[in-house]
C-alpha cells in the first residue's frame, strides 16, 4: 500500500472499517480516505476530530421546526424575513439545505425526521407529525407545503398529512412532478426543485 505500510496495519484497518460505515462510502473509498488522513498534517485531523466532536456536543433539534441547529430556535425559525404563512414539510434536516439552494422558498420548515414505512416498523406516532399539529394551532398558516420525497414511503406520508391536515382548512399543496418518483429531495438538482416549487398544486 501507499508509503510502503502493511494493509494490515491495526489503526489504519480500525479507520478504514469507520469510514467504511458512513453512507455512500464503500470499501475503496475508505481506503482511500483512510489513506488521505495518514498522510495529512496532524493538525488538518486534528481539526476534522474536533468539528466531529462538536457536532455531537453542540447541535440539537430547533423545538420549532426541529431543524439540526446550534441556537434555539434555529436562525430559519428565528428570522424576520422569513414569510410565517407557509410551512414546507420534509423528511430530513438536509432537505432544508436543497430547498435553501434553491433561493426560491423563503417560507418555514418542519422536518419530520423520517416517513410512515409500516414495512419497518415507522407509524405516524415515530415521527414529528403530532408536534406539526401542535405547531399549527398555535401559530395558523395559510398554505402547507408537502415535500416528502417521491418515493412509496414519502407518498405514504404526504396522503396521511393530506387527511389529517384538510379538515383544518389549511391549503394543503404537494411539490410538482418535475421530480421523478423515487428520487430523495436532497438529491435534486436546483433547476428541478425549483420547477417543482413554483409548479406545486393543491394536493
Amino acid at each position: 500500500m501507499n508509503q510502503g505500510l502493511p494493509s494490515t496495519t491495526g489503526a489504519v484497518t480500525r479507520l478504514i472499517q469507520e469510514l467504511n460505515k458512513l453512507p455512500g462510502i464503500g470499501p475503496k473509498s475508505a481506503q482511500r480516505l483512510a489513506y488521505y488522513l495518514m498522510r495529512s498534517p496532524e493538525e488538518q485531523a486534528r481539526l476534522l476530530t474536533n468539528a466531529i466532536l462538536a457536532v455531537k456536543q453542540e447541535i440539537r433539534l430547533c423545538s420549532t421546526c426541529f431543524n439540526v441547529t446550534d441556537t434555539d430556535p434555529c436562525l430559519l425559525c428565528s428570522s424576520e424575513e422569513r414569510d410565517r404563512s407557509k410551512i414546507c414539510i420534509i423528511e430530513q434536516p438536509q432537505d432544508i439545505l436543497a430547498m435553501e439552494h434553491t433561493r426560491v422558498y423563503h417560507g418555514l420548515y418542519h422536518v419530520l425526521h423520517g416517513a410512515i414505512s409500516p414495512t419497518e416498523g415507522v407509524g405516524a406516532d415515530s415521527i414529528r407529525i403530532k408536534e406539526l399539529l401542535e405547531r399549527l394551532k398555535a401559530s395558523p398558516v395559510d398554505e402547507v407545503i408537502l415535500a416528502t420525497n417521491t418515493n412509496l414511503e414519502g407518498e405514504q406520508t404526504a396522503l396521511y398529512l393530506h387527511r389529517l391536515l384538510s379538515p383544518l382548512g389549511i391549503k394543503v399543496t404537494r411539490l410538482a412532478r418535475g421530480l421523478p418518483f423515487g428520487s430523495e429531495l436532497e438529491y435534486a438538482d436546483d433547476v428541478t426543485l425549483t420547477r417543482a416549487i413554483e409548479g406545486r398544486q393543491e394536493f
